[in-house]
């Protein structure tokens, strides 16, 4: 499906975390995850966009994080990355947070393809300017609008996107982790909401985009309870392991 000749962006969920890794250790041209784990397609979306246009994150992206209230412990980073990107600083977030974005961008406008991993189509949205956050940072849950995207909305996102690169090959997985906080029926919706969306847009973009069918090997070949972490959500090393060859070879 891939080749040690192209270079690859990868972005998502953690999912795409554990396939980049094994990508690298195996000697593939890979820039993985950017901004950090992001779980829905309007955040990766935006995190393209973001690549796009180099704009760089200033003091006014920068929120405080509470780690410990009781001992005054705080961070700071951005509604548009992983917690992973939070520093004791704002200013030092935002130097960490723009020479990876720098990076990212100059990857990026040479990358063959892009392969992207949605997580779940429920998003958060930020009451005070009605953005959807990537991640909520330990704010109070009232302050966000919690929501289901449809598929029309994750078309809708990407369709531009795509557009604007043919020359880049995109490649869309839908994550094979269970986001158990949504519920059983929440999750399955989720999914099939995310499942539809990528098909709609390989339909759309033959040639350019195609699916790898992560999630279905997980439930249907390894549906198996050893394949699952303890937590019951996420898959073993030895599941991962089987997608990720299935990946490389091309086997869906």
């Amino acid at each position: 499906m891939i080749s040690r000749k192209e270079r690859i962006l990868m972005t998502g969920s953690c999912f795409s975390t554990e396939i980049g890794k094994h990508l690298i250790e195996d000697g593939f041209d890979v820039l993985l995850n950017p901004f950090g784990i992001l779980f829905n397609p309007a955040s990766i979306a935006d995190s393209i966009t973001r690549l796009e246009s180099g704009r760089k994150f200033t003091y006014e992206d920068v929120i405080r994080r509470v780690d410990d209230a009781s001992k005054g412990v705080f961070s700071y980073v951005s509604f548009s990355h992983h917690g992973s990107f939070a520093r004791n600083t704002a200013e030092l977030f935002l130097e960490d947070a723009n020479a990876a974005l720098n990076r990212a961008v100059e990857y990026f406008s040479e990358a063959d393809t892009c392969i992207l991993t949605f997580g779940t189509s429920w998003v958060f949205r930020h009451n005070a300017d009605g953005k959807i956050v990537a991640n909520c940072h330990k704010v109070p849950a009232r302050e966000f609008t919690r929501e289901l995207l449809t598929v029309e909305d994750i078309t809708a996102l990407y369709r531009p996107i795509i557009t604007r690169h043919p020359e880049k090959r995109w490649i869309l997985t839908v994550s094979p982790i269970r986001h158990t906080a949504d519920g059983l029926h929440g999750n399955q919706v989720s999914k099939a909401t995310l499942l539809l969306a990528e098909e709609s847009l390989v339909r759309e973009f033959s040639g350019q985009v195609e699916y790898f069918p992560s999630y279905e090997i997980m439930i249907d070949e390894l549906r198996d309870h050893s394949y699952y972490a303890p937590d019951g959500s996420h898959p073993t090393a030895e599941a991962v392991e089987h997608i990720y060859h299935r990946f490389i070879s091309g086997q869906e």
